[in-house]
């Protein structure tokens, strides 16, 4: 007979966070920070390969877009294979695509070979995130879970804000191929320090075998400072669910999230992605030098970063729908508002400033909401499903973008931002009587 009977979630949940856990998290953030970093890289040095290979607007609109499609592929596909093979061989998969085709990129002849390696890019960035994100959320305790999910969450407009700060100082330098570099030798040495980075104890458990059972008591004890018998008997939450199966996104109690949040995150990202990809070559078009356009996007990502905090405490005392229709109303007038002012520098940058709250912070209200709404078989798979959807929208936003630039200027480009943040507020209304992300009781009925 067993010792003890242990429930695994509820071990951690309870348990006060130690040095290693926090430890997981930080590596977590240092990766997120890194994907921030090549995700956004491409808006920095587009002008420069644009003049490299002679190349109009709508001509860089397949570089611009080829990220963001290996990062919706990537997203939903190494998604679920991190609820399969675990979140740390995911993300030694998704780091190893990411730097080594990264790398190569610097070598590029040609647009096309651009292209496709930016395709390749984007598999491995879009397949870390959901693996970062789960694995943040299984080694944190439910008390310090919101901060832990911010601090990860933050590393990808913190990426992006460092990339901007390196173009702007270092383009000149470097020139577009030593970015290239820069980003793919970076998460190439972080694969040295996953080495030491532990799997998921709520994974260990769910997928179950003599050798998970010996790894999971191992780092159950040091996780939580406790004696923890050789022979306890672990459970885990909804053992019976199928592990990485996307159908199961779609059974009776996820379904309704399942879709309004999938109809919600598409229309954001068509947003946030035609604001990010493009809004630099729209500043440059304004009058700004490639340098000083490269400020919008450290503007809008530090402010990000900055609301990002408000909106963390605001999840758990306003309601979700109440939260994300605010925040769309906001972005909806702030996109016009850009449009109209035009070169009025100073009003402008205020509100691309603001954009981090109105069209970019209803990412960290998305992911709480997704990593709170699932169990652990089923967390990646979700997260990477719903990403992967809104990936879908990245799509769209940096394809369009250059079309929007060359036939309707940047007034009407800026303009245009507005319209799917209105689909998103009306996709919101789907959302059926949200509960606050970490609302005890909506975790313990996730939970049972």
């Amino acid at each position: 007979m067993p010792a003890a009977v242990l429930n695994v979630k509820t071990t951690i949940d309870e348990s006060p966070m130690t040095p290693r856990r926090w430890l997981v998290i930080a590596a977590c953030f240092v990766i997120a920070l890194l994907d921030g970093f090549d995700t956004q890289s491409i808006a920095f040095v587009g002008s420069s390969i644009a003049e490299d290979f002679s190349m109009t607007t709508l001509q860089m609109t397949w570089i611009i877009t080829g990220s963001t499609i290996g990062m919706t592929i990537g997203a939903i596909t190494l998604g679920s294979v991190g609820d399969r093979i675990g979140r740390k061989n995911t993300l030694f998969l998704a780091m190893t695509i990411f730097g080594v085709f990264s790398v190569l990129g610097a070598f590029a002849q040609a647009p096309w070979q651009i292209v496709a390696l930016r395709v390749l890019i984007g598999l491995g960035i879009g397949g870390a995130t959901p693996s970062l994100l789960a694995l943040a959320a299984e080694f944190s305790s439910n008390r310090h879970r919101g901060i832990a999910m911010t601090l990860v969450l933050l590393g990808l407009p913190g990426g992006a804000l460092l990339g901007g700060v390196v173009a702007a100082a270092w383009l000149p330098v470097l020139g577009w191929r030593g970015i290239f570099l820069l980003g793919g030798v970076l998460p190439l040495l972080m694969i040295l320090i996953l080495i030491f980075c532990p799997e998921s104890p709520t994974f260990l458990v769910a997928h179950g075998g003599e050798r998970n059972h010996r790894r999971a008591v191992t780092l159950m004890r040091k996780m939580t400072d406790n004696s923890i018998p050789d022979d306890v008997e672990f459970v885990s939450e909804r053992e019976q669910q199928t592990a990485g199966s996307i159908r199961s996104l779609f059974a009776v109690e996820y379904r309704a999230t399942t879709i309004a949040v999938c109809l919600v995150y598409l229309a954001n990202w068509v947003a946030w992605f035609l604001l990010l990809q493009w809004m630099p070559t729209a500043l440059n078009e304004l009058g700004l030098s490639q340098a000083q356009a490269a400020s919008g996007t450290i503007i809008v990502n530090g402010a990000f970063i900055v609301f990002s905090f408000p909106i963390s405490a605001a999840l758990t005392r306003v309601r979700t729908r109440t939260l994300l229709l605010t925040m769309f109303g906001a972005g909806i007038l702030i996109a016009l508002g850009i449009a109209m002012i035009g070169s009025a520098w100073g009003l402008t940058l205020v509100l691309i400033a603001l954009a981090g709250f109105g069209i970019g912070g209803q990412q960290l209200v998305l992911n709480y909401l997704v990593a709170n709404a699932y169990p652990t078989q089923l967390r990646g798979t979700a997260t990477g499903f719903s990403i992967g959807i809104g990936r879908l929208g990245s799509i769209v936003g940096s394809a369009l973008g250059g079309w929007l630039l060359a036939s309707f200027g940047v007034g009407g480009y800026f303009a245009a931002i507005a319209l799917p943040l209105a689909v998103a507020a009306v996709a919101t209304l789907l959302i059926r009587q949200p509960q606050p992300v970490f609302d005890d009781r909506a975790l313990a009925e996730h939970s049972a």
